[in-house]
């Protein structure tokens, strides 16, 4: 028998000072059995840089097809396919070509240094394609802060992201590679 996602619920309050954008969002992930707290935690990381109203998680690592976030049009154009770690240049070449804009967060510092490294000079070609890291420390914060029923505020301001619980707060500055 096959090991199920874990449910998550979480209601996320983004205050995005650089967009101009102010909104509630009651959230409902899906952790999949081989996705880890830290690596569920960048993507609402993801999900919170670029909350818009038809901004939705997919099906994520059980899908070739879709990306882990993604933003699609009323006449279902891809508008933002979001990615997470470190995909391979045809996917993202795949990505390119579908959606209007992409954008990869890397983490894990040390293997994202190197496969950035690899693929940069390929990557250079995509206008519509950023590619945004996210530091350990952070990462390794943010991992604690997982809980099955979350309650978290969310402040963007001058490209860094503040994230709260009540009880925890953690500053994350992400760079932008591309």
């Amino acid at each position: 028998m096959a090991v199920k996602s874990t449910i998550f619920k979480v209601e996320l309050e983004v205050t995005d000072m650089d967009r101009n954008h102010y909104q509630d969002y009651q959230l409902t992930i899906a952790r999949h059995p081989s996705e880890n707290d830290e690596r569920m935690m960048v993507r609402l990381l993801s999900f919170a840089l670029n909350a818009h109203e038809f901004l939705q998680f997919t099906k994520g690592l059980s899908t070739d097809d879709e990306p882990d976030i993604w933003q699609k049009s009323l006449s279902d154009e891809i508008e933002l396919w979001i990615d997470l770690g470190q995909p391979d240049e045809k996917r993202i070449r795949k990505a390119c070509g579908r959606a209007k804009k992409v954008m990869i967060y890397t983490y894990q510092q040390g293997s994202s240094r190197v496969w950035w490294q690899q693929y940069q000079s390929k990557l250079e070609r995509f206008d519509n394609l950023s590619v945004v890291n996210v530091a350990d420390d952070a990462v390794r914060e943010l991992g604690l802060m997982v809980k099955r029923g979350m309650r978290l505020q969310c402040t963007v301001q001058d490209g860094s992201l503040w994230l709260s619980n009540g009880e925890q707060a953690v500053e994350v500055h992400p760079t932008m590679w591309k």
